[in-house]
């Protein structure tokens, strides 16, 4: 039982610190002014991982390798308190594959959150700073959606067909994660 708390523990605490990276990571990649609710709530929760990083680790175009490296390194932290707790001496690869695959995971489900929200805001047809961000944020991955699936009686079903993709994606790397372990 503490395992399993401690375990949950950890996910909550890496995966939002980790997706706020992963966010901040893609608003760079967008030039997403930073100065708005959803900014300013990323600086806070990543400021303290992702700066000492940058001093090691320059930006490489428009990419901020920092932002990129700090959910991989936090998820390698998690996967292995886990696997010292769990009292495993053997088999130490997995702890840097499961943290690849947990931030595959985070992403996944980064989009989704994000996806989902920006949907429901979009039915509400409001106007606020999250849902600039969000517009900003969702419209590179849905418009080559939108090419193939054009609105059905003024209906987008864009979101919800990338929705969909990011659960099939989901699933394969749920059953990849397995057979990439059997091999180590």
């Amino acid at each position: 039982m503490l395992y399993q708390i401690i375990s949950f523990l950890l996910e909550v605490a890496t995966g939002l610190v980790g997706s706020a990276c992963l966010l901040r990571l893609y608003m760079q990649y967008q030039r997403i002014p930073f100065r708005n609710p959803v900014g300013n709530l990323v600086f806070a929760l990543t400021d303290w991982l992702i700066l000492p990083l940058r001093r090691v680790l320059p930006a490489v175009g428009r990419w901020d390798v920092a932002s990129l490296l700090a959910p991989f390194l936090l998820k390698l932290l998690q996967f292995l308190l886990l696997w010292l707790l769990a009292g495993r001496e053997a088999g130490w690869l997995a702890v840097p594959v499961l943290a690849l695959f947990g931030v595959v995971s985070m992403t996944i489900s980064g989009l989704t959150g994000m996806l989902l929200i920006y949907s429901v805001l979009s039915w509400m047809q409001t106007r606020s700073p999250l849902s600039d961000v969000l517009e900003r944020l969702c419209a590179p991955l849905l418009l080559p959606v939108r090419r193939i699936v054009p609105p059905i009686g003024g209906l987008d079903l864009s979101a919800l067909v990338l929705l969909v993709l990011l659960q099939v994606v989901a699933i394969v790397i749920g059953y990849a994660l397995p057979a990439v372990l059997a091999q180590l």
